[in-house]
């Protein structure tokens, strides 16, 4: 990536403590850049002059940490790439976005990580890489035993509601047979209703 070519950031969700910000800030300096910040109770602002250019990197307070927040775009090349380690160091989300001559490349960036990369020449637009979804058989196992639990759980109560009904008619007749007989039932479906439920 040359000088000439802009790198627009988009989406930025990234959040720092204040050691990170002070990390940067110090990086910033050691690279020679021209620099100040401010803090008020809901932002820290840090302002870099490129060129001819002030560009002022707004950071929300969230709590004890820090968001940034807005969208920025850089034709300082050492800038962009201190701003992709950030992204990466906070294992962030954001889109960018490279211009070059008539071509654009768009990055979607989810922790940290490209997920999908497209380039747009003209009304042509070409996917480069797509990250697949990591799932694991595991996942899946898990996914349709949850679904199967929901199904029994359901016939279960159906189940038990009806065995509360035949043990009500044992207990007013006194048939102790038949008493016994539904508590051993209702015991089992508590049982597996728990097993389910965990």
């Amino acid at each position: 990536m040359s000088k000439s070519h802009e790198v627009e950031y988009c989406n930025l969700e990234l959040r720092f403590d204040r050691r990170q910000i002070r990390n940067f800030i110090k990086s910033l300096i050691q690279e020679g850049y021209s620099l100040y910040w401010s803090e008020s109770e809901q932002q820290f602002i840090i302002s870099i002059r490129t060129g001819r250019k002030l560009i002022k990197l707004k950071f929300e307070r969230i709590g004890e940490k820090y968001k940034i927040v807005g969208n920025y775009s850089f034709k300082d090349e050492k800038l962009a790439e201190m701003m992709e380690k950030l992204i990466g160091d906070t294992r962030g989300h954001a889109i960018v976005k490279r211009f070059k001559d008539r071509q654009i490349l768009i990055e979607n960036i989810m922790f940290g990580e490209i997920i999908r990369m497209v380039e747009i020449s003209g009304i042509e637009h070409k996917v480069l890489f797509q990250k697949e979804p990591v799932i694991t058989v595991e996942e899946v196992m898990q996914a349709l035993r949850s679904q199967r639990s929901n199904e029994r759980i359901q016939v279960l109560r159906m189940e038990l509601d009806y065995e509360l009904a035949v043990l009500s008619d044992a207990l007013n007749a006194s048939d102790e047979a038949a008493i016994r007989s539904s508590k051993e039932k209702l015991e089992t479906y508590r049982h597996e209703m728990l097993l389910l439920e965990m």
